[in-house]
């Protein structure tokens, strides 16, 4: 399979991309790990930030927690996430929504990895 489609493939849906190269495992345990701390930032009243080019850590937070792809585009579109600064919980949350799109992030640099026969 190209490292085009791999790539785009883990973005958009994280460990999809492991799946196309047949690493079931690896698959389970990343996709579960990324969605369930996907879920738990938007359970613990996490905010999905705007992208604000005027304020440039806004903009970085924002990018960060697109990087899960796919369930990020669903949770935007379905009006979730737009998060209780009052809440105790809302520093996890964001902090949970953060992580899961940096990891995913790390999750599709693994698939390409292996795609280009590296791992």
């Amino acid at each position: 399979m190209s490292p085009l489609f791999i790539v785009l493939a883990a973005w958009l849906l994280p460990g999809a991309g492991h799946l196309f190269q047949g690493r079931r495992q690896k698959t389970l345990v990343f996709s579960a790990a990324i969605l369930t701390m996907f879920v738990a930032g938007l359970a613990l009243d996490g905010s999905l930030l705007p992208f604000t080019p005027s304020d440039p850590l806004v903009l970085l937070f924002a990018t960060a927690m697109s990087g899960v792809g796919l369930p990020y585009a669903v949770a935007v579109l379905a009006g979730v996430g737009a998060g209780e600064p009052t809440s105790v919980w809302f520093d996890y949350g964001v902090a949970f929504l953060v992580v899961a799109g940096l990891l995913n992030a790390l999750v599709v640099l693994d698939a390409y990895d292996i795609s280009q026969g590296r791992k």
